[in-house]
């Protein structure tokens, strides 16, 4: 049960490191400043991508969060 809960965990953390770098970024950053800054301008965001991603992030930090404490608590760590 211990193993596969870990797995479950690195799967999990694994997919929310996807995820989240997936997402566009919001703002410029150091990119613009060498010359990334007409990327913003030359196409439109899909809005839709990243609204799901960002549904993504929060339903897998969550899952990933509850799967730590059940861990923690079922290996007797705190």
């Amino acid at each position: 049960m211990k193993y596969a809960l870990i797995g479950i965990t690195m799967v999990v953390a694994l997919f929310l490191i996807i995820v989240v770098v997936a997402q566009e970024s919001k703002q410029p950053g150091m990119g613009s400043a060498i010359g990334g800054g007409a990327e913003g301008m030359m196409g439109g965001k899909s809005r839709g991508k990243d609204a799901v991603l960002s549904k993504f992030t929060v339903v897998l930090g969550i899952l990933f969060a509850v799967l730590c404490l059940v861990l923690g608590r079922y290996m007797n760590t705190f």
